[in-house]
């Protein structure tokens, strides 16, 4: 008897009863495509702005061009136009705020716990940043450059008075007097310092022994501001109650004791 014919290919042709038949091509063809997403508006001005920074962070300024930036974004020149209309200058600014708004964050840091080992995160943020920017850093904060304008000089010092003000509020105070207020502003102009300088020694010392040296800068600054003004020395006591011995700063207390110890006009306590 004569068995009906039907549609279904032979086994012989047929690539999924025939392994030995099937192809690449047979095997990949039901693959989903991916899906092409554009960028929201603000997910393009975050690449166009972290690709600024990263040219930023390796030359001067005024060494990066449009160019340069929608290259290495890879996307156009005149997209990089069409979101930032004002060219070269407004794009720097806002690398430049969008660096400002990260330096001012490495200073915070919740109150608890001995304030050196506080700076010491603190600055680990900080100076991973400086290490991580090295030439973009020295750009920001030497100045001179050829786009610097009172609007970037605005941001930086904006950075300076964050950071000023998270480290009054690790001291616990809400209205410095003017020694206090002078002695942090200048603690923070020391560790722009140091840092440039240790830029340009190749990046010695090594950044842990840098940043545990200008931890101990600051307790050295506040102490002596503490000899003169009773608002400091207050801090100072109420800082000494939660360190402890073997912490920053009871090391700090026995390398500095021998140096000053033998002084004939020092009289220690026995």
């Amino acid at each position: 008897m004569r068995l009906p014919a039907t549609n279904h290919p032979h086994p012989r042709t047929n690539p999924l009863l025939n392994p030995r038949r099937a192809t690449l091509t047979d095997m990949t063809s039901e693959a989903p495509t991916p899906a092409y997403r554009r960028l929201t508006v603000e997910e393009r001005r975050g690449q166009l702005l972290n690709a600024a920074l990263e040219l930023f962070a390796r030359r001067v300024p005024e060494d990066v061009s449009l160019d340069d930036v929608a290259e290495a974004a890879g996307v156009s020149r005149p997209l990089v136009y069409r979101y930032f209309p004002g060219g070269k200058q407004q794009l720097y600014e806002a690398a430049l705020r969008s660096a400002a708004e990260e330096l001012e964050h490495c200073f915070a840091e919740p109150p608890e716990g001995a304030l050196t080992k506080r700076l010491a995160r603190a600055l680990d943020r900080y100076l991973a940043f400086v290490d991580e920017h090295d030439a973009g850093f020295s750009a920001l904060l030497q100045g001179g450059s050829v786009i610097e304008t009172s609007r970037t000089t605005a941001i930086v010092d904006g950075v300076r008075r964050a950071a000023a003000d998270h480290i009054l509020s690790h001291l616990d105070v809400k209205e410095p007097g003017p020694r206090l207020r002078m002695t942090v502003r200048m603690w923070i102009t020391a560790v722009e310092a140091a840092s440039l300088i240790w830029l340009d020694e190749e990046k010695e010392p090594p950044l842990d022994e840098l940043r545990d040296w200008l931890v101990e800068q600051f307790v050295a600054c506040l102490v002596a501001t503490a000899g003169r003004d009773p608002q400091t020395a207050g801090v100072v006591r109420a800082a000494l109650a939660l360190e402890s011995a073997e912490g920053p700063l009871g090391s700090l207390i026995r390398r500095v004791l021998p140096v000053v110890g033998d002084a004939p006009f020092v009289r220690l306590a026995p």
